[in-house]
């Protein structure tokens, strides 16, 4: 006995740093980093930008991983069973008014938009693509089990890779958009289940559904993608960003007054970090505007304040450090305060450089136009910009009636993608290169004819009319301040999804409006007057006619009574009463 005890004791110890190693290096393998990301729009509203960053270093692809820290075990098993490189969802409800509100840090379009790129190792990748959606409207209780071909392109300009990428073969991308998708709490929440700290603990507490809905605008999103893991890159990590964006609008609040505060927006302050970031930050934007004297002071006082070049401008923010110890110290809880020294002048909104707007012309109920206005509005640099164009197969385009006309002259595109539709197979796919001259605006008109539809193709509420998904631009527009090289792990999180090509320009994603068109729809009242009218024409004309035909009529002779009358009389004879 004594033998085996030592035996035992020799083994553990043996066993004890390696196993801590072990333990503590697969710790490091990944890590959390969560920040929000608060910016006074030049409305009066107030942008709240959530980013939590889950960075895994292992190989996801060959499906060698069995244990899951951080990174949720659906989207980690999801990856490595269907061959994907990137995925990238996005579940949004309203429109991001671009015009007034400056660029987003995450722009979607309105609905639920889903894109991904397959590994070159996937042999169908139709096959893949009609799974992981069916896989992903399961865990994010949405609808995109309702994406099939008559919703899904393959585009070929836009929509490159934004992780590492040894090839960007375009057959292994799949684009489609659902714009009637309703996004609501049955989504937000299995989202924030994938947080490893749920809504516990962490900037995850402020996420309070009934205030995220009470908003002008509510985006959340999910990428997946694969990142160098050192300077060196010589091996990959899998990086998982959930981005949640929401718009608080001051009048419909209530409150008719531009001072905002956490507990204002959130009905919750901050009370302790998630115990599984190694880095947690609040950024307020206090950005002065017009080179004049900020006009926005916060409270309590920032931990400290970060310069970065941001989309082109210079921007300025008051960090909020949750793991600094100094924070929590004069009270358990951190509610941000923003003020405003002096009222706004609207005349003092900038407009951003690229912007559109997209809307339906003609007249009737057979024919039509769609047209794009895009605005360049940079003094002196022109750029290129990439369109993409998706419309269902019901509106038949016109190809040699599209005109694109900048100042008043035809605006040739330097490269042109069309794939016409096929009836209840698959949608219109138009991209275009164009060029957009300084300080200028594009029109681009394209005349389609509408469908009549089989009368079992209509949904249950067709004179609401049918959606088009919103147009794509993409394009690398002219920096007004010259970007220097960051170091992207100490650079706040919202800058570097999309990585800059060099210090002159930035990459802009942006979505136009989707449209609502109505279809030429047959009169679904009809069929019930009609039964209503032949069912009461049955009922009463050929039943009466029915009654007289079939009956049969007697004459009843009068009888005397039967043995209860006969005594009854009696009885009234006896009483003086008249018979029965």
């Amino acid at each position: 006995g004594g033998m085996a005890a030592a035996a035992l004791l020799l083994l553990l110890v043996a066993a004890g740093p390696g196993a801590g190693r072990a333990g503590s290096e697969r710790e490091r393998l990944d890590a959390l980093r969560e920040e929000l990301l608060l910016s006074p729009l030049p409305t009066g509203d107030v942008a709240a930008t959530f980013q939590f960053r889950t960075r895994w270093d292992a190989d996801l692809q060959r499906g060698a991983v069995s244990h899951y820290r951080l990174f949720p075990k659906a989207l980690g098993r999801l990856v490595a069973a269907l061959g994907v490189r990137e995925l990238h969802l996005a579940l949004t409800q309203g429109f991001w008014r671009t015009r007034y509100w400056g660029q987003p840090p995450l722009q979607a379009p309105a609905g639920a938009e889903l894109w991904v790129w397959f590994q070159p190792t996937v042999t169908d990748v139709d096959k893949a693509w009609k799974e992981l959606s069916n896989i992903l409207s399961g865990i994010f209780c949405a609808s995109l089990n309702f994406i099939d071909s008559t919703n899904t392109v393959i585009p070929t300009a836009s929509f490159k890779p934004l992780g590492l990428a040894n090839g960007t073969d375009h057959h292994l991308l799949r684009y489609a958009v659902l714009p009637r998708e309703v996004v609501c709490t049955e989504n937000l929440t299995p989202w924030k289940k994938l947080l490893p700290c749920g809504s516990k603990a962490g900037l995850a507490v402020l996420l309070k559904a009934e205030r995220l809905f009470h908003s002008s605008y509510h985006s959340q999103a999910v990428h997946i993608r694969p990142v160098c893991r050192d300077a060196s890159c010589l091996a990959v990590s899998w990086e998982l960003r959930q981005t949640l964006t929401v718009v608080f609008d001051f009048f419909s609040s209530g409150q008719g007054k531009k001072d905002w505060s956490l507990f204002k927006m959130f009905s919750r302050t901050l009370t302790d970090t998630c115990p599984l970031a190694s880095q947690s930050k609040v950024y307020v934007d206090i950005s002065p505007k017009n080179k004049e004297k900020e006009l926005l002071e916060v409270s309590p006082p920032p931990t400290s304040v970060h310069e970065a070049i941001v989309q082109g401008d210079k921007k300025t923010y008051a960090v909020y450090d949750l793991l600094s110890p100094s924070l929590f110290n004069t009270s358990r809880s951190l509610n941000v305060q923003l003020k405003w020294k002096r009222p706004q002048d609207s005349s003092e909104m900038p407009i951003p450089t690229l912007h559109a707007q997209r809307y339906v012309g003609g007249y009737g109920l057979q024919t039509g136009e769609i047209c794009t206005l895009i605005y360049n509005t940079h003094p002196y640099r022109a750029f290129p910009v990439i369109l993409l164009e998706t419309v269902p197969w019901y509106l038949r385009l016109y190809v040699h009636t599209l005109t694109i006309i900048t100042k008043g002259k035809e605006n040739k595109p330097s490269y042109i993608h069309y794939q016409p539709a096929q009836d209840r197979r698959r949608p219109h796919l138009l991209e275009m290169l164009i060029q957009l001259p300084a300080n200028s605006v594009t029109k681009i008109t394209i005349q389609f004819e509408r469908a009549l539809l089989k009368w079992t193709e209509y949904p249950p509420d067709p004179n609401h009319g049918f959606y088009v998904g919103s147009s794509v631009l993409s394009a690398l527009v002219p920096s007004v301040t010259a970007m220097k090289d960051m170091d992207v792990e100490q650079s706040p999180l919202f800058t570097s999804l999309f990585p800059s090509s060099d210090g002159s320009s930035y990459f802009v994603r942006l979505y136009t409006e989707p449209l609502l068109v109505n279809l030429p729809t047959p009169d679904f009242s009809m069929p019930y007057n009609v039964i209503c009218l032949t069912c009461t024409v049955v009922a009463v004309c050929y039943g009466s006619f029915y009654n007289l035909l079939t009956r049969t009529f007697h004459v009843e002779e009068p009888s005397r009574g039967g043995l209860a009358k006969r005594l009854a009389n009696v009885i009234r004879k006896f009483r003086g009463v008249p018979l029965l």
